[in-house]
């Protein structure tokens, strides 16, 4: 039924502005605003959907991967840009915040609105 439908993901957030600065400047993505949705191009054609929400909650879950080859280097340059990596209890992470306990490499940090997402070196 779907398979020829180019399928595209989307999260809220409570803040369009400050969504597309962080994800356009901050993290350096191609971002478009159309009718007060922002929509982030992703490498190979992938879209994101971003829309407002005025009784959002942040997901509690990672709502966006970015799979990186230099995880060290891309939480350095992350870093040097104001994102702070979370830590979750039960999973240590070293003191840049990367989570070296089994699978691949990850760091965990939000957006403006409190979403979860990730790098993880490939």
């Amino acid at each position: 039924m779907f398979s020829e439908t180019k399928a595209f993901s989307g999260f809220s957030v409570d803040d369009i502005e400050a969504a597309k600065r962080f994800y356009g400047e901050t993290l350096g993505l191609r971002v478009t605003e159309e009718h007060g949705l922002l929509t982030l191009h992703i490498a190979g054609g992938t879209t994101i959907l971003v829309y407002p929400k005025d009784n959002h909650t942040p997901a509690t879950f990672t709502v966006l991967n970015f799979p990186v080859e230099d995880i060290e280097k891309t939480v350095d340059a992350l870093a040097g840009r104001g994102v702070r990596f979370e830590r979750y209890e039960g999973m240590a992470a070293d003191e840049r915040g990367i989570f070296r306990g089994g699978g691949p490499l990850i760091a965990w940090f939000t957006d403006p609105a409190g979403n979860v997402l990730s790098v993880l070196q490939q």
